[in-house]
Formats: C-alpha cells, sequence, structure tokens
C-alpha cells in the first residue's frame, strides 16, 4: 500500500542523512566489492560494515557527528583497524564506530543507566558498560585550578584504576578498559551542558594518563567531540596539548599523543603540567 501523506521535514532530512551515513559506509576505503570468488570476510568485506550500511540505511536514525567529523576519524581508522578503539558514550553513532574497526576491539562507555539498556537491547553486539562518574560540570573551575595540589593527579605520578585521591581519575573502570592499550579513543560523552552533569574532565584527563602510559608501537590518537564548548576546550588544552594536536573539523579536534618515553625533555616540569 503507498502511503500518500507526505514526511514531515525533519523525518525526511532525516532520512536523507542516514541514507548518506550508509552510502559514506559503502563508499568508504573500507568496502570494496567482488563479484567473483567467494566472499573473503576480511577488513574490506567484514560483514559488520554491510551491517551497519543498512542500519543506517533503513532507519530514520543518523550521526550525531558531522560527515566531516566522521572522516576525520575514518581517516585513522582506514589505517589503524582492526585496533583497540575505546568510546566514552553511546549513541546514535555507535554502530557506525564499531563498524568502521570491524574485526577489532571497540569498548563503549556509557554514564546514563536507562540510555545505556535501551542501546544494549536494541544492539546486543556492541561491548557497552554502564560507569558512573564522581564529577559535576559546576566543579570544573575547581578541578582546573586545583588538580596540581594533589600528587596523585600530577603527570609522573597519575594513574587510573583505584586512584581515588584525584577526583579526574576515572578509578572504578570495568577491567578491559585498564588492561588494554587504546590505539584510539573518542571522547563524546559524558554530558557536559548542564551543571549536575558529570562533565567531560575526568574522560579528558584519564585518555591523557592512557596515552602517556602507553606502552606499544605508536602514539594514541585522541578525538574530543563538542570543542565549541568552554569547558572541554579549557581542559583538553590543559591535558591533550596544543602541540598534540594534529586535526581540527568543525566540534572535533583531534590529538595524537606520544608515550611519555618518547617526549624526551619536551615538557619542562613534568611533575606539575601535562602540557
Amino acid at each position: 500500500m503507498i502511503m500518500k501523506r507526505p514526511l514531515s521535514p525533519a523525518t525526511t532530512a532525516a532520512v536523507a542523512g542516514a541514507l548518506v551515513i550508509g552510502a559514506f559506509l559503502l563508499s568508504s576505503s573500507f568496502v570494496k566489492f567482488s563479484c567473483t570468488g567467494p566472499p573473503a570476510f576480511t577488513g574490506a568485506h567484514h560483514p559488520d560494515l554491510l551491517g551497519a550500511a543498512v542500519h543506517y540505511a533503513t532507519s530514520t536514525v543518523v550521526p550525531q557527528q558531522t560527515h566531516a567529523e566522521i572522516s576525520e576519524t575514518l581517516s585513522v581508522l582506514s589505517r589503524l583497524a582492526p585496533c583497540n578503539f575505546l568510546v566514552f558514550g553511546l549513541g546514535r553513532d555507535s554502530v557506525l564506530w564499531y563498524a568502521l574497526n570491524a574485526g577489532g576491539t571497540t569498548v563503549f562507555l556509557e554514564e546514563d543507566p536507562a540510555w545505556y539498556k535501551l542501546v544494549a537491547k536494541q544492539s546486543p553486539f556492541l561491548k557497552a558498560f554502564s560507569v558512573q562518574y564522581r564529577t559535576h560540570l559546576s566543579e570544573a573551575e575547581e578541578l582546573i585550578k586545583g588538580w596540581r595540589k594533589e600528587e596523585a593527579c600530577r603527570p609522573e605520578k597519575a594513574y587510573l584504576k583505584g586512584n581515588r585521591r584525584c577526583r579526574l581519575a576515572l578509578e572504578n573502570l570495568p577491567d578491559v578498559v585498564y588492561d588494554t592499550e587504546w590505539d584510539v579513543i573518542m571522547i563524546d560523552a559524558p554530558k557536559g551542558y548542564f551543571a549536575a552533569a558529570p562533565g567531560r574532565m575526568a574522560a579528558i584527563f584519564s585518555a591523557a594518563v592512557m596515552a602517556r602510559a602507553r606502552k606499544a608501537e605508536g602514539e594514541t590518537h585522541v578525538f574530543l567531540h563538542d570543542v565549541d564548548r568552554r569547558i572541554e576546550k579549557t581542559f583538553a588544552r590543559e591535558f591533550l596539548c596544543d602541540k598534540y594536536r594534529v586535526g581540527a573539523v568543525g566540534r572535533l579536534w583531534h590529538f595524537k599523543i606520544p608515550p611519555v618515553a618518547k617526549m624526551g625533555n619536551e615538557t619542562a616540569d613534568p611533575n606539575i603540567k601535562f602540557c
């Protein structure tokens, strides 16, 4: 039966966006189809990519990041995947990130229990965890001014697991987060737009600690979304460092952070500052 009632402008835009994302997945460097021979589900032909394309092309759900912002992350994943990819937040783009790291380890951390349950039910194949934060956005100024006073926050002493003394340290995450060396970290959560929200201060600090502690070859790519907001921008400059920023697209900043072992004498006083 043909539906004669026209779609609303908002619905039309959402459907169009979903189709664009579907086409984006199928036309990316990951997907190179062949009509001859048996399917080889490695890299470009991974079924997760095809599943994600169908997911976005047949729904009104579209990722919250723009095509240009997604492309910045894709440029890294296309070189590193399959890799270890840590994502702060579950959202409309979770299936996309999962698919673009086809065959790799992608872990999602979500602070909203109700939203976590909903997404886990809709996409049970995602490796996601419900987590809690000890901070509130209203405390951001206090935290940025006072973190140096706590020795357990300082660069040479900072650690995460069990670090109750440093309020910026995410000290009670699932063990997989601590036991894995992350090649790519995406910070697009927790919420940071009202006073009682956790804010992204601890996520930014903890990403910096993980990147600096890396023992594997190479650097850690950290992507931070919503840098149009003052808190995200301030904490990024304090802990992720402008000198390690290698990209900026829309509301997304891209950092490439070396491990401490490769920093040499770049940091004048590592006991006092990260940058």
